[in-house]
């Protein structure tokens, strides 16, 4: 298997597949190691799912976005995905791939801090308070779902045999998860896709009025691909550069552009990662430096 042809597919893949394989991995993950090391699964994903509780949230505040990545079973993952799948793909059609991004994680964020809040609010979740505990990408799907639904509402979805408009699918699912809320065992999961559909909405009618809420996460976003993106081309260049001085040293009979025009080429590409980053290059300059750097 030629892992370094996996890593390529893999970052040349956009935004929406990405998260879907990044979730599928997780889920075998966390299915996989459990049984090789012989444990609880439970326990296992306990460090990462977030609690109900106030005082356990304190102590492992990162669970209020890796909760989104946990799945309780495999229809759990496979509705979620699924959906994230037929909604993701419209909402890819109109934005870029980084505000589908902040959409997304941010629903996840606003369901979790609504299950959390709601928790410790309302007296009938108080005896359940301790043990309730919250996994699954439910409310970042609800999120991304509820936004393109407000942002563009008459858009049509072809349904079975019907064409259906992204209004009428949101208000129905809106309305089915208000009406378990207080009949379900799953209660919390419920309220957290009320909040990631909250986010959607907010989201969805603020951008429509020329406000995008997602600004400042998406400059906290760029600041830190910024700091790792430093370091990728600091990294090509030296791999680069080694391979000019590897073909400098090699046969002068060889058909590939010269050293001089071939390094010209390379520069003018991490120039041009280090202005716009590496998703603004064409396949055409990602496979010339993605050949560059494996035939060192």
């Amino acid at each position: 298997m030629n892992t370094s042809n996996l890593s390529y597919q893999f970052k040349t893949a956009n935004v929406l597949i990405k998260l879907i394989l990044i979730n599928v991995l997780v889920f075998l993950c966390f299915l996989i190691i459990p049984w090789i090391f012989k444990i609880n699964p439970g326990v296992a994903m306990r460090w990462f799912s977030l609690p109900s509780s106030l005082g356990e949230f304190i102590l492992q505040p990162w669970s209020i976005l890796t909760y989104a990545f946990l799945h309780a079973g495999f229809w759990h993952i496979f509705w979620n995905m699924l959906i994230l799948y037929w909604f993701g793909t419209i909402v890819l059609n109109l934005f870029q791939g980084k505000r589908f991004l902040t959409i997304y994680l941010l629903g996840a964020i606003a369901g979790g801090a609504l299950f959390v809040i709601t928790y410790n609010l309302f007296p009938v979740f108080e005896n359940v308070k301790g043990a309730a505990i919250l996994v699954g990408a439910s409310a970042a799907v609800r999120a991304i779902m509820i936004f393109i639904a407000t942002y563009s509402p008459n858009t049509e979805v072809r349904v079975i045999f019907f064409n259906v408009k992204l209004w009428h699918i949101a208000v129905f699912v809106l309305l089915s998860d208000l009406i378990q809320i207080p009949s379900s065992a799953n209660a919390g999961g419920l309220v957290a896709h009320l909040g990631g559909a909250i986010f959607g909405y907010a989201y969805g009618r603020q951008l429509l009025k020329g406000n995008d809420i997602g600004a400042g996460w998406e400059r906290l976003v760029d600041n830190m691909a910024s700091f790792f993106k430093k370091k990728e081309k600091s990294s090509r260049m030296k791999t680069v550069y080694r391979n000019a001085n590897t073909t400098k040293q090699g046969s002068k009979s060889d058909s590939r552009p010269s050293r001089s025009e071939q390094q010209r080429k390379i520069d003018n590409i991490l120039d041009k990662i280090s202005k716009s980053g590496y998703d603004s290059l064409s396949k055409a300059e990602k496979d010339f430096l993605f050949k560059a750097g494996k035939d060192s």
